[in-house]
């Protein structure tokens, strides 16, 4: 199963922006949306901390690999910060971009389907690039860290909410939100992703463990998520990842006990 099929086979992207619609016809807000649109462990807090690394008086050319369904672009477009989006997955693109009107302040991001493997951008023309949870849906890591030095302009700036590699890989369990199988998984551990960013011609790597903040995030949510419907928000994952978000949702709380998973905050940059 590819990627896209991964993300796509349970997902109606019609469907999902009508019922969007009907449960807030006034508009969502960012916090309403975020059990749809913040699916990387952390949710919408990690992606507060992810964005206090960009200035919004600073104007930036950022690229946000493996946009999703948009909630870090919009998070971020509240905040004065403009992102494209690129998302190999183009149904995800197009609820990125409907999202954008179901907000109760609407705003317009630039969205692109495209492989991270190949990115359509000249060289040099970007100040920063993100990552949140999707370096782990890359087979070629080598070549997608090497797309990014490229496209970036010296000093520029790679930023990364990930998933890596922890000391116990050999307990991971499947299916976890990006992947039903080791095969669409491919995580690294964290001496393997210093050494590959290295090799890829960044410097300065500094990485911040937020393994424990995520487990206890991830606890909270699998409590909500198995309190009766009444109580349940109205939005969920499982509009997206279908009725296997049970299991998936289960299972990173597992492989976070169980050092299967690390939660990572990585920042690198490119020589002057």
């Amino acid at each position: 199963m590819s990627i896209e099929q991964h993300y796509e086979q349970q997902l109606d992207t019609t469907a999902l922006l009508e019922q969007v619609r009907t449960h807030y016809p006034e508009g969502a807000d960012l916090y309403q949306l975020a059990p749809l649109d913040q699916l990387h462990i952390g949710g919408i807090k990690a992606s507060e901390r992810l964005l206090r690394h960009l200035d919004p008086s600073q104007p930036l050319s950022v690229l946000d690999i493996g946009s999703g369904a948009g909630g870090l672009m919009r998070q971020a477009a509240l905040r004065g910060i403009e992102m494209i989006g690129l998302d190999i997955t183009h149904q995800l693109n197009r609820l990125n971009q409907g999202l954008n009107h179901c907000l109760n302040t609407p705003v317009n991001t630039e969205i692109l389907t495209a492989d991270a493997h190949h990115l359509p951008f000249a060289d040099n023309s970007m100040d920063r690039v993100l990552f949140q949870h999707s370096l782990l849906n890359m087979p070629d890591d080598t070549a997608v860290l090497t797309e990014c030095r490229r496209i970036l302009k010296p000093g520029g700036q790679l930023i990364m909410h990930e998933v890596l590699e922890g000391p116990h890989p050999e307990k991971m369990q499947y299916p976890v939100p990006w992947a039903e199988t080791p095969q669409q998984s491919h995580l690294l551990s964290q001496t393997a992703f210093e050494q590959r960013l290295h090799d890829c011609g960044f410097n300065q790597v500094q990485l911040e463990d937020w393994s424990e903040d995520a487990l206890e995030w991830r606890r909270r949510q699998l409590n909500k998520e198995t309190q009766g419907k009444a109580v349940r928000a109205p939005l969920s994952p499982v509009l997206i990842l279908g009725p296997r978000f049970k299991a998936m949702g289960q299972n990173l709380v597992k492989n976070l006990e169980a050092g299967a998973i690390r939660v990572m905050e990585v920042t690198a940059s490119t020589c002057f």
